[in-house]
């Protein structure tokens, strides 16, 4: 008999500790969803005004560097 008790007490804390964890995970996530709501309010990002023509030179040389890197590949295989 003392070990159906033991079981049955097990359990309870199991489904105990399983009901702490799982209510701490969903405060856990409204929390960090009301501060990401309140850091988005408080500070915006800032978009540029204008495209960056740095940004697409530099992409066309990134560009440029793979294709580079795919024929030198290509040509020892």
């Amino acid at each position: 008999m003392e070990e159906v008790n033991l079981i049955a007490e097990s359990l309870k804390f199991m489904v105990l500790g399983m009901t702490v964890v799982f209510l701490f995970l969903i405060i856990l996530v409204v929390v960090v969803n009301i501060q990401a709501k309140l850091i988005a309010k408080f500070f915006p990002e800032k978009t540029p005004a204008t495209p960056n023509l740095s940004n697409q030179s530099n992409e066309s040389q990134r560009v440029a560097a793979v294709i580079a890197a795919v024929t030198e590949f290509r040509k020892k295989s």
